[in-house]
């Protein structure tokens, strides 16, 4: 079983105030986005300037994905994840989050190495596409020759404990080769569970509250964040719930 102490926690956040709270309870990494509702879309550059001028101790590391839906995406659009990655590598940030599949649900070698290319030296994730493409062991071993950092994976589960085992076999096959990294529902109260069940090394959880909105008023119109309860506006991050999260890992 891996040691608790050496679990890394990347916490996904869409604000500066994001930022700081995960610094503050100890978090290694951020993944900085926006639209997670939605699966995630990325942070405008102001947004990224602030976190990286925000964070001293943890990594900011941003989501690039050209819009919403499945991760079939056509040349246009992998030229423009390209031109982010390129401009993100000016921002100053510590690694880019990516995920390119090809028309059969495969992981696209040639756009994947596209994005590589352009991320230079940074660090690079491939995120949840990992857990729609045909075949997850020939994607992994797709994802090790390309050279990937590290994988961002739910097991191909919607909770990380019901996928499990698929996430333990997968850091027994990466052999220190690249980070395996759990998702999927992670929080204080299942980490050493999760720790204990797939040996793995980092933790992923995008940590929520949602926040009460304004008063409309005499209508029906309703501007609040896909998927807020009723009566609240949208999501910021837990502070209390990060933290929680961070303690529980160490």
């Amino acid at each position: 079983m891996t040691d608790a102490r050496t679990v890394r926690v990347e916490i996904g956040v869409e604000s500066v105030a994001g930022v700081r709270i995960a610094e503050a309870a100890g978090a290694r990494r951020v993944e900085l986005c926006t639209g997670l509702s939605v699966g995630g879309l990325p942070p405008g550059a102001a947004l990224v300037e602030a976190a990286v001028a925000a964070a001293t101790d943890t990594e900011i590391h941003v989501l690039v994905r050209p819009r919403p839906g499945d991760f079939r995406y056509n040349d246009d659009e992998v030229a423009l994840m390209r031109s982010d990655i390129a401009h993100l590598r000016e921002l100053g940030v510590h690694g880019v989050v990516v995920g390119v599949l090809d028309e059969d649900g495969n992981v696209d070698t040639g756009a994947n190495s596209e994005l590589l290319a352009a991320a230079g030296g940074m660090e690079v994730t491939f995120h949840r596409a990992f857990n729609v493409c045909s075949d997850p062991y020939g994607g992994f071993d797709r994802l090790l020759e390309l050279g990937f950092t590290r994988l961002l994976t739910s097991g191909r589960q919607v909770s990380v404990l019901d996928g499990a085992s698929l996430i333990a076999r997968l850091v027994t096959l990466a052999d220190d080769r690249i980070d395996v990294m759990a998702c999927g529902g992670v929080r204080a109260d299942n980490a050493r569970r999760v720790i204990e069940l797939t040996n793995v090394r980092d933790l992923h959880a995008a940590v929520r509250i949602p926040v009460p909105g304004l008063a409309q008023g005499e209508t029906d119109v309703d501007f609040a964040e896909f998927g807020v309860p009723r009566g609240f506006d949208h999501f910021e991050t837990d502070a209390a719930g990060v933290a929680a999260l961070c303690e529980a890992a160490r």
